[in-house]
């Protein structure tokens, strides 16, 4: 199963186990439990301290348990964990054998003392990039808590599960057999929503804060860049972040970052996190900014930045950095079938469509990027664009009209998701051209139309384009003294993350700049 390389790798990771680990499989007759039989043997061969026992007694088969010899275990996998999942079977190896985990010792104590029984089940598809964060946070959850269990389910491979749940994205999360959320979250967002208190504790940390030099808001690539710069200057340097990496973490495949051949999304915002945190830089995550006083219109003669939960944070000089989103069709229906159609991600959502019709909005390269891919997997792919021709390169298009189980429509206007209340069923369009509204039948919609700057918050604070993008100089200098700005939340013209690095650096720069010039208010 596994190649002489990586059967290597894992022998020096098994090496760290610091007590006795028990595989329990539960097998059928099948290829895919021959693979999985395949696995274990091969972890069983990297180390005499993990053995295997079997148990039919299972209706995920096939899966695999992952826990102590004598407990019942609490990690288990329904699938196989390989591709982006590898990693996540080899943290769960680690973590129930008793090597330490790479988290907080806040965090650590917040896990265990959680106390009702909670059983998480997350749905998969092994080529998501967002998918083993939750998995590897649910997993270390229930290494640490003996009331937390863990099972990760693959939707390709139990996909009448997935149809009995009605699954149209991943990652999908259930607790205790209910919704409980999805997309990606964090080990701490997720704990926020288990513990009760953990938010107003947040919160009353938060009104206790001295006023900061710098205030990063933002934890993407522009963000990050931006409190390096500040806290490399010896000055108090803080970061709001509703969560650390931004919108790379939702970026698959970077291979444009100069000096690293390919890596992907998740990967670097790690290491931008692991950056920022080798200074001395106060990370508040799990923030959203609601409002901005520039320091001339404050009584307190400071830069005011509200949060969501009412508490204010105070700063000698801002520096604005929201990254952009997702742009929404903004059409009837399409709130209503976020994650139950309606997709943004055809690498992670596009296994759950396997064989089923598909549309992917959007004529760019990213939608046709989307269309391609995913007429790979899908029974068909209509691709629908406004314009009277796709934008896409010329080589994207080429590639696509080869295929032949895509349509392209040219000259249409999305009007509406349609549904039967629990799933996507189809879309209608305007025809540009005649004027008739037409139906598409359709199980998912994958929306590929561009990104919106998050500046919502920022209006009447700052002067703002009539893109919604924050006007800045030069040095990164807003419309308001002492507030700066970067990255794809600005009119920069590039929307790209090695530029949004370089344009934190040049606001973090600016800010330094103004406060050697400016006296601190009294």
């Amino acid at each position: 199963m596994l190649d002489s390389a990586i059967k290597s790798q894992l022998k020096s990771y098994l090496e760290r186990l610091q007590h006795p680990v028990e595989l329990t499989a539960s097998l059928d007759e099948t290829a895919k439990s021959a693979e999985m039989r395949a696995l274990l043997n091969d972890i069983l061969d990297c180390s005499d301290k993990v053995s295997l026992r079997e148990d039919h007694t299972q209706t995920l088969r096939p899966s695999f348990a992952v826990g102590k010899p004598g407990e019942a275990p609490r990690i288990r996998f329904a699938g196989l964990p390989m591709g982006h999942e590898f990693t996540s079977l080899i943290l769960a190896l680690l973590q129930t054998g008793g090597h330490p985990p790479r988290v907080s010792e806040d965090v650590i104590a917040q896990v265990k003392a959680l106390g009702s029984p909670l059983h998480f089940e997350v749905f998969i598809s092994l080529s998501c990039h967002n998918c083993p964060d939750v998995v590897q946070a649910l997993n270390l959850m229930a290494a640490l808590n003996p009331a937390v269990s863990s099972t990760m389910i693959d939707g390709a491979l139990f996909q009448q599960e997935v149809e009995a749940r009605q699954i149209m994205a991943v990652p999908t999360l259930f607790l205790n057999g209910k919704p409980f959320g999805a997309g990606r979250m964090s080990l701490e967002e997720i704990l926020a929503r288990v513990d009760t208190d953990a938010e107003t504790r947040r919160t009353e940390s938060l009104r206790n804060k001295a006023v900061f030099d710098v205030l990063v808001v933002g934890g993407g690539p522009a963000g990050a860049a931006a409190a390096v710069y500040a806290a490399r200057k010896g000055i108090r340097t803080g970061v709001v972040a509703e969560r650390f990496g931004g919108q790379v973490m939702d970026t698959l495949g970077i291979e444009n970052f100069i000096s690293v051949k390919e890596t992907e999304g998740p990967r670097l915002a790690a290491a931008l996190e692991e950056h920022v945190k080798a200074y001395d830089v106060d990370i508040m995550n799990l923030q959203r900014a609601a409002k901005l006083v520039a320091g001339s219109h404050s009584d307190s003669g400071f830069s005011e930045v509200t949060l969501e939960n009412g508490a204010v944070l105070k700063a000698r000089s801002v520096i604005l950095a929201t990254g952009a989103r997702w742009r929404e069709m903004n059409v009837p229906g399409e709130k209503e079938y976020k994650a139950k159609g309606v997709c943004f991600c055809p690498h992670c959502d596009g296994p759950l469509f396997k064989g089923k019709r598909v549309a992917v909005i959007g004529g760019g390269n990213s939608g046709v990027e989307a269309a391609i891919d995913l007429a790979g997997i899908v029974g068909h792919v209509t691709l629908l664009e406004f314009n009277n021709t796709l934008r896409a390169d010329a080589v994207l298009q080429n590639k696509l009209r080869s295929l032949p189980n895509v349509t392209v429509i040219t000259r249409a206007e999305t009007r509406e998701v349609l549904g039967d209340g629990q799933k996507v069923t189809g879309l209608s369009y305007k025809n540009l051209d005649t004027g008739k509204v037409e139906n598409v039948g359709v199980e998912g919609i994958f929306v590929q139309i561009g990104l919106l700057p998050n500046t919502d918050w920022l209006k009447g604070s700052v002067e703002l384009s009539s893109r919604g993008e924050i006007i800045i100089d030069p040095r990164g200098q807003t419309s308001e003294e002492g507030v700066f700005a970067a990255g794809d939340c600005t009119t920069s013209p590039y929307k790209q993350i090695i530029i949004a690095m370089g344009a934190g650096a040049t606001a973090s720069l600016g800010a330094f700049d103004h406060l050697i010039r400016t006296p601190v208010p009294a």
